[in-house]
This record gives structure tokens, sequence and C-alpha cells, in this order.
């Protein structure tokens, strides 16, 4: 079974405890590894314990869960509202959440959110193989869905506040609610982070400059910047790539 971890942020302590409880009386698949009163303490806890799932309110003083959010760096994880309001339906989904839950909570609706989490893993993580052709394919995981591309028709990717940014051949960029480390963990030995904001696929590029601090162009006409303390290496995995 799938267990994600999880963190509940709410500023009422009732709340959490209660949200705990149910998780834990009803939702196997959710192992709570934290909680937090405010968004200082759970900032804290999520550069500390990287959970997989994060339970928000929206009210909260001084910071709400909107706004808090926003000040991450990085977003990591999944996001569920749990609001007594009704009216900040349109902004949670702007801000891609997985769900929306309403106070008082409903057994059946967290026992469905929870499902929808797993789900969601389970594309994520799994980037399976064609056994006919030995090529790889890679899940995008979107607020509508999800598409599935071969890994060679992946352009690159680049790093946009919270989110990257996908370019794939012959389509429309694609804004993926994940940060650039996670296609760079997941994309394979073709790819490259020449910087920390673009991850190429080795198979597009056309060009390698040496000059002006160094950059790279691709087979679209995309220059890039690369990185000086990454040209070495760069350059090697070329090399191993070309043999």
């Amino acid at each position: 079974m799938i267990k994600l971890s999880a963190l509940i942020i709410d500023d009422e302590f009732h709340a959490r405890e209660n949200l705990k409880a149910m998780l834990g009386d009803y939702c196997p698949e959710i192992e709570v590894i934290g909680e937090a009163e405010s968004a200082q303490t759970a900032r804290k806890i999520i550069y500390e314990k990287n959970p997989e799932v994060i339970f928000l309110d929206i009210n909260m003083p001084v910071m709400d869960g909107f706004d808090f959010l926003e000040s991450l760096p990085e977003r990591n994880f999944s996001v569920v509202f749990v609001s007594a309001h009704m009216e900040y339906g349109i902004r949670a989904v702007k801000a891609r959440a997985v769900d929306y839950l309403l106070k008082p909570l409903s057994i059946k609706e967290l026992q469905l959110c929870v499902k929808n989490l797993i789900n969601i893993n389970k594309k994520d993580t799994q980037v399976p193989a064609n056994e006919t052709s030995g090529k790889h394919k890679i899940v995008l995981t979107h607020f509508q869905g999800f598409s599935v591309y071969e890994t060679n028709e992946i352009i690159r990717f680049e790093a946009e506040n919270n989110y990257t940014k996908v370019f794939i051949a012959g389509k429309k960029p694609m804004t993926i609610s994940k940060p650039l480390k996670y296609f760079e963990d997941t994309g394979g030995e073709g790819f490259f982070r020449i910087h920390k904001s673009h991850l190429i696929n080795l198979k597009f590029l056309k060009e390698f400059i040496n000059q002006d601090g160094g950059y790279v162009i691709l087979q679209d006409g995309t220059k890039l910047e690369i990185s000086r303390r990454k040209i070495s290496e760069f350059t090697e995995k070329v090399k191993t790539i070309l043999k």
C-alpha cells in the first residue's frame, strides 16, 4: 500500500486534532508527520521533513493559506485546502490544489480526496519503459489530468518560480506544478541540468559556445546560458552520449 506523508496546517488546535484523528481512523494511506499552527512553523517542518501532502487551512492570522504557498521558494508537494468557507474555490483552482474540503469534514469526501492523492502519486512516480522500443516515457501531471510523452519528445525544462515549464517538440509549452529538481531526477540519462533554471535534452543540442560565459544552442534555435561550474561536467557528458 502506498503511504503518503502529510503535514496539517491550521491555527485551530481542535481542527488539527480532528483532521489527524479522521485520517488515522479512515485513511491509512496517509501518515501525518507534523502539525503547524502558523506559516512560520509550517515552513520549518516542510524544509526538515519534506511532506508529500499538505492539508492547509485558508483563514489564518498574519499569513493566509494562499499567501503562504506564494511565499515558498519551491513547492514539491500536493495541496488540499481545508476551509469552513465555500467562496475560495476559484482561488484554490488557480493555486493548483488537488482538492478543497469543507468543514465540518465528511468522511466520504476525505476518503475520496485521499484516493485522488494516491492516484496522482502513482502517475508522478511511475515513469514506465516502452518494452518494444526501449524508449522511456514521462508523465506530466497537470490540474486537468495528465499527459504521457516519450522523453525524446521533450526538448527542455525551465524553472518558473515553484513550477516547471516543459517544452515539447511540436507542442505548446506546458506548465507543471513540480520543481525542476523532480524532472532532473526522473528524466533519465539523456537530460542534463546546465543551469539552475534549465534542464535540456541532449538529443536536441546543436552547439556549445565557450564564449560570453558559455551557452548552448538547441535545434529549435533556443540559446541558453550554461553555468561555468557545469561546463566541464557538461562536455564529459556529451562525449559519453556521443560514444
